[in-house]
């Protein structure tokens, strides 16, 4: 069950390619995961996701895109084309997980977990919806879809958490 659930390391996802995806297997890093889609007007912050991912990659930065078709049907295609689309447009180099739903009653575990965690106004209203957590496992805060990849607010969060031990 959800309560169940003390950090995001009890979280998986299945990358596009069917590969299982752990989280537990980013313990030490600040991850960045983001509801995604091809056809919606915040589509071009996979460029500033994949900027930010270049930039505080050795910092340990890892972006994840989480691809949904919740919001608006703007995420019609299927995980071959979803993948494509994010390499030959943006040069995607992130790990890009299998479409899943990220609102409702069918959400994903993770989005309804942090949805508890945070609160029910924390959870994704749209696409590109993002989730910071911290190198210990912790979800420590949420940006709207409106919320750019370069915006200072969350820049300044990211180099907040650079800055913290891993202490696991």
């Amino acid at each position: 069950m959800i309560s169940n659930n003390k950090d995001a390391y009890d979280f998986s996802f299945s990358q596009i390619n069917g590969e299982d995806f752990k989280l537990a297997d980013l313990k030490g890093k600040v991850i960045l995961i983001v509801n995604t889609a091809s056809k919606c007007g915040f589509t071009k912050q996979y460029e500033g996701l994949q900027q930010l991912y270049e930039t505080y990659e050795k910092a340990g930065l890892v972006v994840i895109a989480v691809p949904s078709n919740d919001f608006g049907g703007q995420e019609p295609g299927n995980n071959e084309q979803i993948q494509e689309f994010c390499k030959i447009n943006y040069g995607v180099t992130f790990p890009v997980m299998q479409k899943v739903s990220v609102s409702g009653t069918n959400a994903h575990p993770f989005y309804a977990w942090a949805k508890q965690k945070l609160g029910f106004g924390t959870a994704p209203k749209w696409n590109f919806h993002k989730y910071v957590i911290n190198r210990k496992g912790q979800l420590v805060d949420y940006f709207h879809s409106t919320t750019k990849p370069d915006s200072p607010r969350l820049i300044k969060l990211l180099d907040k958490l650079f800055n913290e031990p891993a202490n696991q």
